[in-house]
This record gives C-alpha cells, structure tokens and sequence, in this order.
C-alpha cells in the first residue's frame, strides 16, 4: 500500500489553525473578563444609586420635619420661649442634616457614575472580543474544511477571516476601531 503524499502547505494550515485556536482561546478569556467586569460594575452602581436613593429619603424626611417646625414657629404665638429656642435647634439641627445628606449625595452620585463609566467601558471591550471570537471560530472551521478537502483557496479565505479576528482581538485591548 502506497501512502499518500503528504502536500508542503498543509503544515502551514495546521500551524495557522493553531494560532488562530489560541487567538480564540486568548479571546474568550478576554471577553469573558471585561464581560465580568461589565456585571460588578453594574451591580455596585446600582448600589450606589441604592445608597443615593435612601440618602435622599433621609433628606426628605428631615425637610418634613423642618419645614412642620417652621411652620409650627411662624404660629409661635402659643409656644413657651423655652418650646420656641427648642424649636429653632432642632431646625437647625434638621438643616445641617439636610446638609450634609446632599453633599453626601453628590459624592455617592459622582462614584456611582464612574462606575457606570467602566461598565459601559468594559461592555464595549467585550463586544469586540466576542466579534474577535467569532472571526477566528470562523477561520479555524475553514482551515479545517481546507485540510479535509484539500483545498487551498478555502484556507486562504479562513486566513483572511483569521486576519479580521486577529484585527478584532488586538482591536479589543486598544479599542481604536469601534
């Protein structure tokens, strides 16, 4: 039995369809972190603005509060003097706590944006990955096509994908083409 002669660019194709695997391998590793990275940044936004809501809830309870004893101090004219300088603490009091509950808001709002920032930073690094993925899984299915078929223009066709995923996995790092 004669063996069937082994063609010279075969190798070349089993070495590119290596690289391309590992390419998508990288990728996916890739994407699946800035993936991750897309869900906590969310998930601890929406705990600031969980954070910013009860903030203001405090705020607003306190308004009430100050805002009754102001009116309750326009209509002082039952009020003990002792009642009327307890009262007027108090609204101070009421209003240093309004206060500082909106300048924590500020604060909380400002985080809870920076995170939204890396989030929607990281969606649009894993976006690009997934495409990198989908590229090289393409090429790599061609190259195989090509090693079973023998065929040389179906592997240059899954070398030209392979370029485009490669294109799209560097792409994903640097983000220079959206």
């Amino acid at each position: 039995m004669a063996e069937e002669k082994k063609e010279p660019w075969l190798n070349y194709l089993a070495l590119t369809t290596v690289i391309l695997a590992v390419c998508a391998t990288l990728a996916t590793f890739k994407g699946g972190s800035f993936s991750t990275r897309s869900v906590m940044s969310q998930t601890e936004a929406a705990n600031q603005w969980a954070y910013y809501q009860a903030k203001s809830i405090k705020t607003y309870l306190y308004e009430i509060q100050k805002e009754r004893l102001e009116l309750e101090l326009e209509e002082g004219d039952e009020l003990s003097p002792k009642a009327l300088e307890s009262h007027k603490k108090k609204i101070s009091t009421y209003a240093n706590k309004i206060e500082k509950y909106n300048l924590e808001k500020i604060a909380i709002e400002k985080e809870a944006k920076r995170l939204e920032t890396i989030r929607d930073d990281a969606k649009k690094h894993a976006q690009v990955f997934g495409i990198a993925i989908i590229f090289l899984q393409i090429a790599i299915l061609l190259s195989s096509i090509a090693a079973l078929m023998k065929k040389k223009l179906v592997w240059y066709i899954g070398i030209l994908m392979g370029i485009a995923g490669i294109t799209c996995f560097a792409n994903g790092f640097l983000l220079i083409f959206i």
